[in-house]
């Protein structure tokens, strides 16, 4: 409706228009004036249909050409030519570097010293010792 026009005021346009029309004429203009409204609706709903399809025609021209620039640019050739190509290791596309390669020969442990070795075995009989000693307890 008229977005600046209060109650009062369309009120008064109403007196206004029924003391110059007359009564028996104010139906017939309310009429007249209720098409012409349908019909600015539906010319202003027909631009906005024609500006809308305008807007999609556009958009698909443009992915069009984009979509022949693609096509251009990039041929079946290239990747004919990199699917025939060899694999790399995982190393080489992660960019870590393999870790060396063991000796082939074993290498042996280092003898253990008899000082050692008799504490070890003191170790272990004292270690058997103690959970003896645990399970004779009640």
């Amino acid at each position: 409706m008229l977005p600046s026009l209060g109650f009062s005021e369309m009120v008064l346009l109403g007196i206004i228009a029924l003391v110059v029309v007359g009564p028996k004429d104010l139906p017939l203009l309310l009429r007249k004036l209720g098409k012409w409204t349908a019909k600015l609706r539906g010319m202003a709903q027909e631009f906005r249909t024609g500006f809308d399809e305008l807007a999609r025609q556009a958009e698909l021209d443009e992915l069009k050409r984009e979509v022949e620039a693609l096509r251009r640019t990039t041929s079946m050739g290239s990747f004919g030519s990199e699917l025939q190509k060899p694999l790399g290791t995982i190393e080489s596309y992660a960019g870590v570097q393999s870790p060396p390669k063991p000796d082939p020969a074993p290498v042996e442990p280092p003898a253990l010293d008899a000082p050692l070795d008799e504490a070890v075995s003191a170790a272990r009989e004292d270690g058997a010792a103690q959970v003896a000693s645990a399970r004779s307890a009640p």
